[in-house]
């Protein structure tokens, strides 16, 4: 057997459709939808098949539907026989990766999500934070660039280290756009304002986390079946203390996904599988090492794709 990590992934995947296929292919999927609906007190099934995109898109939907769409996805893996040997997931996706591992159970990681939604919306106001895209400039030249644009009442920090050209960063909007503008002076190919709800990923979402933590408290966190590279460090956990612990520092801390990628890759992975949503993580993995063979499965189609390729 190919030697496999899944991959589950965050924010901004969602789309109007997600994870009908595998409903009606298949009696568990349904099962696992209609316990996040009973969980969420919301018919979480008719949102994701027919939206509205606007009403997806809210971060208190738009983090069950992801999760929940990961799960009957990888649901869907096993029963073909395809496991993997260790897992990660991009700021949400790690909740997804912890129920992949044995630590977290589904209905506890699906009400978890809903609640951080609402907490992380709730802490900042819409309008006050933004976040960008930069592409082209190292870590270190966001990072300086950040430094130089944050003062005590406005702050600007990195906030998604998606791979060596790539870098997100959150903050207060106006040092936000200062960065960028900067950022085009300095000869970065592409600054992308991104169409978020909130500031992810930085100290103005310390509110969420304290009430994410106290949440977190009344949900057991068992050990883990399988490593998870934490987001907040990009280290192999498999504590479920630890696990918990990771959770709560990570909706302040950047997500550090090139460093995840580079212990994905030391560990000899062959191959990855973006379970879920989209293709974005899978695609970082492609341009990060040529030599991971990178799948999704999002559907039944996709899945019967990659089992073929991993048996």
């Amino acid at each position: 057997m190919v030697k496999t990590a899944f991959l589950f992934p965050g924010q901004g995947s969602q789309f109007v459709g997600m994870g009908q296929n595998f409903f009606e292919a298949d009696p568990g999927c349904r099962a696992l939808f209609e316990e996040a609906n009973d969980i969420l007190g919301d018919n979480l099934t008719e949102l994701c098949f027919q939206g509205p995109e606007e009403k997806l898109k809210l971060t208190e939907n738009t983090q069950p539907a992801l999760l929940t769409h990961s799960i009957i996805a990888l649901k869907r893996l096993r029963d073909h026989g395809i496991e993997s040997v260790l897992t990660a997931g991009h700021s949400l996706g790690e909740f997804s990766a912890l129920v992949c591992a044995g630590s977290l159970r589904f209905g506890d990681a699906v009400h978890l999500v809903r609640q951080r939604g609402r907490f992380m919306q709730e802490a900042v106001p819409v309008g006050v934070g933004a976040m960008a895209a930069i592409i082209g400039l190292s870590a270190e030249q966001v990072q300086q660039l950040c430094r130089n644009a944050s003062s005590e009442e406005s702050i600007v920090q990195p906030a998604n280290l998606n791979s060596p050209e790539q870098i997100v960063i959150a903050g207060h909007k106006a040092s936000v756009e200062a960065v960028s503008e900067q950022a085009r002076d300095q000869g970065a190919k592409k600054v992308v304002i991104l169409p978020v709800s909130a500031p992810f990923h930085c100290q103005l979402m310390e509110p969420a986390a304290v009430r994410l933590q106290a949440e977190m408290e009344k949900i057991d966190f068992k050990e883990l079946d399988i490593p998870v590279v934490t987001n907040a460090d990009a280290r192999l956990n498999t504590s479920g203390g630890q696990a918990r612990e990771s959770l709560v520092r990570q909706v302040c801390s950047p997500v550090r996904w090139t460093e995840t990628m580079q212990v994905i890759v030391d560990q000899g992975i062959e191959a990855i599988v973006e379970v879920g949503s989209g293709k974005v993580l899978s695609g970082l993995m492609k341009r990060f090492n040529k030599d991971i063979r990178c799948y999704q499965v999002g559907d039944e189609e996709s899945l019967a794709k990659t089992v073929a390729e991993l048996k």
